[in-house]
């Protein structure tokens, strides 16, 4: 048994892998967006494509978001808030933070995703992407200070060429 990558506490195989797999439909928009976090998390490129409307398809460039779902470590998601998105409803509206690492560097998409629902099937949308403002943790390094490698150097002579 593997934990969900959605978070959710639970095991895969009884969370996202049912929807993953085809043998349910999620059933409220939240547990779609899960869903398609997990995908992410588990590679599973189809599925993501295949719960998009017919525009988001046709906006989903395959080779791209395999690359990024296959180069990136998936290490969270966090559902910020809901809007409708219910058995009952017909449209539905997820904030959501998906934190991943790539190339060793950390970055959280944030984004608020809207979410259909067509012959009684949960489908993404479209999204608006909050862009994440940079945070320098550290002091810059200016041109002419020594390397922060330890060298001795500047670090125009050394790691900043």
């Amino acid at each position: 048994m593997k934990n969900c990558p959605c978070g959710s506490g639970r095991d895969y195989q009884d969370c996202c892998e049912p929807y993953i797999s085809g043998k349910m439909k999620a059933p409220t928009a939240e547990a779609l967006m899960r869903s398609r976090y997990s995908a992410y998390a588990e590679h599973e490129i189809d599925y993501i494509i295949n719960t998009c409307t017919k525009r988001g398809k046709d906006d989903i460039d395959p080779k791209s978001t395999r690359d990024w779902s296959e180069q990136s470590k998936w290490l969270g998601l966090k559902i910020i808030s809901t809007e409708k998105g219910s058995p009952a409803d017909s449209e539905g509206i997820v904030e959501f933070e998906a934190v991943f690492e790539r190339d060793g560097l950390k970055d959280i998409h944030h984004e608020t995703a809207k979410f259909v629902k067509e012959n009684d099937v949960w489908l993404y949308s479209e999204g608006n992407i909050t862009p994440q403002t940079v945070v320098r943790t550290s002091p810059k390094v200016g041109r002419n200070d020594p390397c922060p490698c330890g060298s001795g150097r500047k670090y125009k002579h050394c790691c900043g060429r």
